[in-house]
């Protein structure tokens, strides 16, 4: 299978994680008619969490826009998030009330394969992940 490639510019504005998860799972499913079998639903669901979570990131932790890329190959789907911001993430206590978050960076790095912080373009990052189908 080539593979499949789709990119969104998004805003550093709160509907931004929203766009993500939206794209994502027109994505996925352009990808599973390409490939002509079914991705698992929690291979699905891992890839709209993940990108979902990075995008959120990116808004939450960098000023300015980012961008979503997504690629599937035939075993895997590496979900990539560029920001303006060029600190890696760091984990922190997840806060039990949910105001104040810390789960999205565990939550990502416990579904990826792999998941590397690269620097981005102008003084920014990408943060790439790679989840099995």
């Amino acid at each position: 299978m080539t593979p499949h490639e789709r990119s969104l510019d998004l805003t550093g504005t709160a509907t931004a994680s929203a766009r993500a998860r939206e794209t994502a799972a027109a994505f996925l499913a352009e990808s599973v008619r390409r490939r002509g079998r079914p991705a698992s639903p929690a291979a699905s669901d891992a890839v709209l969490l993940v990108a979902s979570e990075l995008v959120t990131n990116a808004v939450r932790h960098a000023p300015g826009p980012c961008t979503l890329r997504l690629t599937a190959h035939e075993e895997a789907v590496v979900v990539e998030v560029t920001d303006t911001n060029p600190a890696p993430p760091e984990p922190r206590a997840p806060d039990i009330t949910g105001r104040q978050g810390g789960w999205g960076w565990k939550l990502v790095t416990r579904l990826a394969d792999d998941v590397r912080v690269l620097p981005g373009p102008d003084g920014g990052k990408t943060v790439s992940t790679r989840l099995p189908w």
